[in-house]
């Protein structure tokens, strides 16, 4: 599952641009300092939004392509900001086989948002996650943090229903 190159409402402050410049200088002249840069950037902004990809690029020499296509491809990173109520389905083996499929695309349906996306308002996101080590509770997602599991497509409403308004 591609990750869409989208920003939402990107703010970055002063201060964190202060942050990414020291970080991307303290890794100056070293080889193979790509993925701390970006893990360590993505501490200060809690995403990886294009804006900040591309002061790594011109800070760094890296070609913004480069560094887009390491972002997309490791699931570590994120491109979009979690929402206030961030949605995480678990689609490893041990869920996946066990519905969470399903599960994922019925949250994207009812929050009318892709996987990997926040909507427009900064309410929701709904991310599709690789295993979180609860395989005997599979399938599994989390909400915040709080942890639901062995749950069926029919749960999602009344998941979801604990954080609406």
């Amino acid at each position: 599952m591609k990750k869409k190159l989208t920003t939402v409402n990107f703010k970055g402050t002063k201060e964190q641009e202060e942050k990414l410049i020291a970080v991307i200088d303290k890794y100056a002249g070293v080889r193979g300092a790509m993925m701390p840069i970006l893990q360590e950037a993505q501490e200060i902004y809690g995403y990886l939004p294009i804006e900040v990809q591309t002061i790594i690029a011109e800070r760094t020499g890296v070609a913004l392509e480069e560094i887009y296509g390491i972002v997309s491809f490791y699931a570590q990173f994120k491109l979009n900001p979690d929402g206030q109520i961030a949605v995480a389905v678990c689609l490893g083996t041990a869920c996946y086989v066990k519905g969470s499929g399903d599960i994922v695309e019925e949250f994207s349906r009812l929050l009318d948002i892709p996987v990997g996306s926040t909507s427009a308002d900064g309410k929701y996101s709904l991310e599709a996650t690789r295993c979180i080590g609860a395989c005997g509770l599979a399938p599994v997602l989390t909400v915040n943090g709080e942890v639901y599991g062995r749950l069926t497509k029919a749960d999602v409403p009344t998941i979801l229903a604990k954080y609406k308004d």
